[in-house]
């Protein structure tokens, strides 16, 4: 009891098989490789606009308490 044996990993696949379909199970791991791709590409893209010089700076935007606009109530 706490270990699984060898059939109750192969009623697992069956379950899984049967519930995706046998050409649905490739087409996701694709899918999870181009993420994991295109996610390392950006990160190497960033450290190369780091590297030359180009990151951008955050913008802030001024707020000046004094200047409230006046609302008119009905």
């Amino acid at each position: 009891m706490g270990s699984f044996s060898v059939w109750h990993w192969l009623i697992v696949l069956v379950i899984v098989l049967v519930l995706f379909g046998r050409g649905k199970i490739p087409e996701l791991m694709g899918d999870f490789a181009k993420g994991i791709k295109s996610f390392k590409k950006g990160m190497s893209d960033d450290d190369a606009q780091e590297a030359n010089g180009a990151a951008t700076t955050a913008k802030t935007v001024d707020h000046k308490p004094d200047e409230v606009k006046e609302t008119s109530r009905s």
